[in-house]
């Protein structure tokens, strides 16, 4: 479909820039010349001062330029204007050069001054002083076009960033809303419209997140897919082994191949249930549950596999949060928590501990799971929570890279946090915390 005629954004921004400058010269240039034409309007309706210029014009014929001079200046000085009485033969455009000097000292050199009739060979010139209280200070018409020019251009210059900013901040939030999780939301198609470069930006932008999208729901699709179809196949080989076992064959073989076939079982729960919670999303449903209890079914069904690894578990709980309960689903949390403290057990040396603590701070349970392993890199924690992401280089090759990403997955569905940073004394930490529902007693 063709975007029609595209107005690049440069010559937008350079047209609109170049149209304040020309507007603010042409306002400015108005306004002074309207308010001075006004001004010497005003001064030639002047009351008295056609007889003032009879008067200077009969001083001027009975005693002398001199004595003109004098008058129209004392005159001049008590209402504020310069006052000249010329002859005709001056045109009004063409005015003898001292009295253009006077008026260009006085900054009038841009307007006519008022001219008055008196009689027949002769004009009174008059402008207002430069410091007269009666008219308008000439030096106010140059701040006034400063003013015009600084108000039209500051509002261009708003305009022009409202139009690149406002596109590149609703751009930015739909990319975090996307980022937290929301793949419906796209650039509003105002802003994909528009025929410039943002435009072809924000074009782009929901081509290429549809795009993504299209590729991790194919991707979440393909693991469901294989999760569902492998699980038959897996039961009845697991039959079969069983069944090959008791007839006589090897027992270490079989016992060996029922181990593989026991992680794969488990490899497909891991991926179904993170498929399940991707899906469901914030609407699973919720009830209030004991997070001691659940904890404590953790640790007992860990219990054998704890003492084969050769680690000890050490659970704390605060008084306060030993009646705490969650709002929630307890399949849920406890796998949750499962994940957490297995991925603590595999990577923790025989002969060392795990430290599980349970309190509650700020209206939230936190639940705590501490390991004496090897740690992780620094640069490596923000991915321990990304599907299928092992650090192998500091924890070892244990896993599929799905347990963190389960627990993070069902903290998120559950309105909570997680995050992981490594201890001082060494060791993981993994450090979860959802909203408490009720509190301790």
């Amino acid at each position: 479909m063709s975007r029609g005629l595209r107005f690049s954004l440069f010559w937008r921004i350079f047209i609109s820039i170049w149209l304040a400058m020309a507007l603010t010269m042409i306002v400015g240039n108005l306004v002074t010349h309207t308010l001075k034409d006004r001004e010497r309007q005003a001064i030639e309706r002047q009351a008295g001062l056609q007889e003032l210029a009879a008067e200077a014009l009969s001083v001027r014929e009975n005693e002398g330029r001199g004595d003109a001079w004098s008058f129209l200046k004392e005159q001049g000085s008590k209402l504020d204007l310069h006052l000249f009485l010329i002859e005709t033969d001056h045109e009004e455009g063409n005015l003898p050069e001292s009295i253009r000097e006077r008026m260009e000292s006085g900054g009038w050199y841009r307007q006519r001054p008022a001219v008055i009739e008196v009689a027949e060979g002769y004009r009174l010139v008059a402008w207002p002083r430069l410091n007269g209280d009666a008219w308008l200070n000439p030096r106010f018409f140059q701040w006034l076009e400063l003013a015009l020019a600084f108000v039209i251009i500051t509002l261009a210059c708003v305009w022009v960033a409202r139009l690149v900013s406002r596109p590149l901040k609703h751009m930015e939030s739909t990319a975090r809303t996307i980022a937290a999780g929301d793949n419906s939301l796209r650039v509003s198609d105002g802003i994909a419209r528009r025929r410039d470069e943002v435009g072809a930006l924000a074009t782009a932008f929901n081509d290429m997140t549809a795009q993504l999208c299209n590729l991790l729901d194919r991707q979440t699709h393909l693991l469901r897919d294989i999760s569902h179809d492998l699980r038959t196949p897996l039961t009845r080989q697991r039959i079969a082994i069983e069944l090959a076992s008791e007839g006589g064959a090897d027992d270490d073989l079989m016992a060996s191949i029922l181990r593989q076939n026991e992680r794969l079982e488990a490899m497909t729960s891991q991926i179904l249930t993170l498929y399940r919670v991707s899906e469901q999303g914030g609407d699973i449903a919720r009830e209030g549950v004991r997070p001691v209890r659940v904890i404590n079914d953790v640790l007992r069904d860990a219990a054998d596999y704890a003492e084969h690894r050769g680690v000890d578990c050490l659970l704390t709980i605060s008084p306060d949060c030993r009646h705490a309960s969650v709002l929630g689903d307890r399949g849920l949390l406890q796998r949750a928590f499962d994940n957490i403290l297995q991925n603590a057990l595999d990577h923790t040396p025989p002969g060392r501990k795990v430290h599980v603590a349970l309190c509650s701070e700020q209206q939230q349970l936190v639940l705590e799971v501490r390991d004496e392993g090897p740690g992780v890199p620094n640069e490596l924690l923000p991915h321990l929570f990304e599907p299928f992401y092992r650090a192998d280089k500091s924890r070892g090759g244990k896993g599929w890279g799905l347990g963190l990403a389960i627990a993070r997955d069902i903290v998120a569905t559950h309105d909570g946090s997680i995050e992981a940073f490594n201890a001082e004394q060494g060791g993981l930490v993994v450090v979860l915390r959802l909203p408490l529902f009720t509190g301790g007693s």
